[in-house]
C-alpha cells in the first residue's frame, strides 16, 4: 500500500474502533439498567464482544504504526441518551438492531474496498459476530426463545404471532373507517369547543362565531391532513430505508441473509429442514428474499403501507366535515337560539360518531354513543363558561 492508502485505512479502522467502543459503552450501560438477570447477562456478553472487536482494531492500528484514538462518545453510549430515557429499553434495542445491520453492511463494503489481508481477516470475524448480535437483539426485542427451546406451546404462540403480524400488514376496510371516524371526531370536538367559547364570550354573535369556527375548521383540516401525510410518508420512508439495508445485506452476504431468515422461521415453529426449504424457495428470486427480510424487520409489507396523499385527503376531508357541523346553525341563526341549536346538533353528532365507533370495536353502539355525548357535553359547558368569563373581563 502507498502512503495515501495507508492513511485511508488508518482513518477507517479508527472509525471502526470508535463504533465498537460506543457499542461497548452502550451495551454495558443498558446491562446496568436491566432488571432481568438473563437479559442483563446477554447485554454484558454483547458489551464484551464489542470490546473484543475494539481491541482487534486497536491492535491493527498499532501494527500500522498509528496511535489508538481516545474514545469521544458519551460514557454510557446510547444507554443514557434522551431517546432511550423517553422511549425505553425496547426502543433502544430496536435502534441498536438497526445499527448492527448498518455495521454489517459497512464492514462488508470495506472488505471489497480494502486490499489489506490482515484487516480483511478482522472484518470477516467482526461481521460474523455482528450477525450473531443482530439475531440476539432480535430475540431480546421480541422475547423469543432459541429454536432448540421451543416446545409445542411456544410453537403455537409463535404461529399465532406470525398470523397476527401477517394480518397487521394487510390493508383493511376497518382501518379506513377508523381513520375517518377519528378525523370527524377531532374536527367536531375542536370546533365545538371554539364555537361554545366564542358563543359564551359574544352571546352568540353569529359573525364572530362564523369567523372563529370557519378559521378553526380550515386550521384543523390542514393540521390533520398534513399530520396524516407526514405520518404515512415517514412510515414509507422507514420501510424504504430498511428495504435498502436488507438489499445491501443480501448483496454482501446472501448466505448469511438466508440463514437469518431461516432462523427467524425456526423460532416461529418451523423445523430447520422446512425453514431452509421455505427460504430456498423465497430466495429463488433475490428481490423476494429482500422483501421477506424487510417484512421481518418491520412487520409490514409495502402493500400494507398507507399512501401519503390518500391519508392526507381523507384526514383533512373528514376533519372538515366534523368541524363544519357546530358552525352550520350560525349561518341561519344568531344569539341564544343559534347557541341552543348548535349545542343540540353537535351533541347529536357526538352520539352518531360514538355509535359509529362500534363498527370497529366490540362495544355496543348506544354505550359508545352516550360516552361521546357526555364528553361533548362537558367540553361544551366548560368552554362556554370560559368564554363567558373572557367576554366579561376582556
Amino acid at each position: 500500500m502507498n502512503s495515501k492508502e495507508t492513511a485511508q485505512l488508518i482513518e477507517a479502522i479508527s472509525s471502526n474502533w470508535q463504533t465498537e467502543m460506543y457499542g461497548y459503552h452502550t451495551y454495558f450501560g443498558m446491562a446496568e439498567q436491566e432488571m432481568d438477570p438473563q437479559r442483563r447477562k446477554t447485554l454484558r456478553n454483547l458489551a464484551l464482544a464489542e470490546k473484543h472487536h475494539a481491541d482487534l482494531w486497536a491492535g491493527r492500528l498499532i501494527a500500522l504504526g498509528a496511535p489508538v484514538p481516545e474514545y469521544t462518545g458519551p460514557e454510557k453510549g446510547e444507554a443514557d441518551s434522551l431517546a432511550t430515557r423517553v422511549g425505553g429499553p425496547d426502543l433502544a434495542l430496536r435502534r441498536l438492531e438497526l445499527d448492527e445491520s448498518r455495521d454489517i453492511a459497512r464492514y462488508g463494503k470495506q472488505i471489497r474496498e480494502f486490499g489489506d489481508p490482515e484487516t480483511i481477516a478482522i472484518l470477516k470475524e467482526v461481521i460474523s459476530d455482528e450477525s450473531d448480535h443482530y439475531l440476539t437483539l432480535g430475540g431480546l426485542i421480541r422475547h423469543h426463545l432459541s429454536p432448540e427451546a421451543l416446545g409445542e406451546e411456544q410453537a403455537q404462540q409463535a404461529l399465532d404471532e406470525l398470523i397476527a403480524q401477517r394480518e397487521a400488514g394487510q390493508p383493511k376496510a376497518a382501518s379506513w373507517i377508523g381513520d375517518a371516524i377519528y378525523g370527524v371526531n377531532d374536527g367536531l370536538g375542536a370546533i365545538f369547543g371554539i364555537v361554545s367559547g366564542v358563543s359564551g364570550a359574544t352571546l352568540g354573535n353569529s359573525r364572530f362565531v362564523l369567523i372563529a369556527g370557519l378559521a378553526g375548521m380550515v386550521a384543523s383540516a390542514l393540521s390533520m391532513g398534513s399530520g396524516a401525510y407526514l405520518a404515512a410518508k415517514s412510515e414509507r420512508e422507514i420501510y424504504e430505508a430498511e428495504y435498502a439495508r436488507e438489499r445491501d445485506a443480501v448483496e454482501n452476504n446472501e448466505a448469511e441473509a438466508r440463514e437469518l431468515l431461516s432462523l427467524t422461521f425456526q423460532v416461529r415453529g418451523l423445523s430447520a429442514e422446512d425453514a431452509d426449504h421455505f427460504v430456498g424457495h423465497i430466495a429463488e428470486k433475490k428481490e423476494r428474499l429482500v422483501e421477506a427480510l424487510a417484512r421481518e424487520r418491520l412487520h409490514m409489507s409495502e402493500e400494507g403501507l398507507s399512501k401519503p396523499w390518500v391519508s392526507a385527503a381523507s384526514g383533512a376531508l373528514s376533519t372538515a366535515i366534523g368541524a363544519l357541523i357546530p358552525v352550520i346553525p350560525f349561518f341561519f341563526l344568531a344569539g341564544i337560539p343559534a347557541i341552543i341549536v348548535a349545542a343540540i346538533v353537535s351533541l347529536a353528532a357526538h352520539f352518531a360518531v360514538g355509535a359509529a365507533k362500534s363498527l370497529i370495536t366490540i362495544r355496543s353502539w348506544w354505550s359508545s354513543g352516550l360516552e361521546m355525548t357526555f364528553v361533548g357535553l362537558v367540553e361544551g359547558v366548560v368552554t362556554y363558561l370560559v368564554g363567558i368569563g373572557i367576554g366579561r373581563f376582556a
